[in-house]
């Protein structure tokens, strides 16, 4: 081989690696620290750049996109000294990357100790009901303290989340209890409360019930006593109409009578002392018609009827009914005092004397019926 070509390839070579080592290609959303003999140049932006092979050299590349960073679980002292166990998320995102690779030596690290730190400060002024019912809160004092803290390192931090929030086994048994005592109190009041209602409305329908009863009860009575209203004024006009004497009046008395014993639960019955006034009225009406009445022609007397001198019978004369004074008690009886006969003498003797009495008052009745029509 030529000594020249020799020489040739090297300084080929050398030519090639100094190009090559003066380009640099930084990707999207990446950012590069460019150090010339040891010391911060410039960050490289994405795309190609030119450096100075040898004397520059990268010294960290970054990720300028949004990153997130969870946190191992730090136990943590509440304000009433229980200690939880509390993790959390980090978002957050690199706004320099020169002061996030030249101002402080490992910001992840750094981000974290600062959140523990801060974190515990928060929960310090919390019990632990506070602390498990104010995440809103808690999130929003560590953002705060974080962002303020971490923008000379050229990070800017987006959102922390409360992750979890864990407290001893023994704080957790007690919560569970606490709950469970909760729920059952609430499910005996929505039961006491059930009831109530049941029986609110149960007396509410009770109520209109017997409202609507009393209501219709009442209706009904007043009906019936205008209906009762209304057939006594009929009676009374149809009375007034007709003329009725004392004998119709006293004949309707005596034919209600027997209705007072037809009850089956009836074992005695007592005659009102009326009943002999209107017996003396029937009877007396008869004995006025008898006496009025023409007097019938006398018999014929049979030759052997006067021989022998026997009376001769009068055909068409009725009985009359011979009227009984009232006993001192107010019942018809027999003549003489009323305890000689005996209660079931007096009440026979005044059953029959009311038969009559019914008897001779239809008749009278019929009698006064036709008069009116031959007239």
């Amino acid at each position: 081989m030529d000594p020249v070509v020799i020489p040739l390839i090297v300084a080929a070579l050398v030519v090639v690696f100094l190009v090559a080592s003066s380009v640099r290609i930084v990707p999207q959303a990446r950012r590069y620290n460019m150090e010339r003999f040891g010391r911060y140049h410039r960050t490289l932006q994405p795309g190609l750049n030119l450096v100075l092979p040898v004397a520059d050299r990268v010294n960290t590349k970054l990720d300028v996109r949004e990153q997130v960073y969870s946190s191992a679980p730090k136990p943590v002292i509440t304000e009433d000294n229980l200690v939880v166990n509390i993790d959390t998320v980090l978002y957050y995102q690199i706004t320099d990357p020169r002061a996030a690779a030249y101002e402080v030596a490992d910001y992840l690290q750094a981000i974290d100790q600062l959140t523990v730190t801060t974190l515990r400060n928060v929960i310090g002024s919390l019990d632990l009901e506070g602390t498990l019912t104010s995440r809103e809160e808690i999130n929003a004092r560590l953002r705060a303290v974080l962002d303020d803290a971490t923008g000379k390192w050229g990070i800017r931090v987006n959102r922390v989340e409360i992750k979890a929030i864990d407290p001893p086994q023994s704080i957790k048994e007690a919560m569970e209890k606490q709950m469970r005592a909760e729920r059952d109190k609430r499910a005996a009041i929505l039961h006491a409360e059930g009831e109530r209602q049941a029986k609110i409305l149960t007396a509410e329908g009770t109520k209109q019930k017997d409202i609507l009863e009393a209501q219709g009860t009442q209706q009904a009575m007043v009906l019936r006593a205008d209906g009762e209203a209304k057939a006594v004024e009929l009676v009374f006009q149809s009375v007034h109409r007709n003329n009725a004497d004392p004998k119709v009046l006293a004949y309707k008395y005596l034919e209600t009578l027997p209705h007072l014993a037809s009850s089956d639960n009836n074992t005695f019955w007592v005659i009102p002392g009326e009943l002999t006034e209107a017996i003396r009225t029937v009877t007396g009406a008869f004995g006025d018609q008898t006496a009025s009445a023409p007097s019938p022609p006398a018999p014929s007397v049979r030759p052997e009827q006067a021989a022998t001198g026997d009376p001769v019978p009068d055909e068409g004369r009725t009985p009359e009914l011979e009227a009984r004074s009232p006993s001192p008690t107010g019942a018809t009886g027999a003549a003489g005092p009323p305890g000689a006969l005996g209660a079931a003498a007096v009440a026979d003797e005044a059953a029959k004397q009311a038969d009559a009495a019914v008897r001779g008052a239809k008749a009278e009745a019929a009698e006064a019926a036709k008069s009116p029509r031959s007239a």
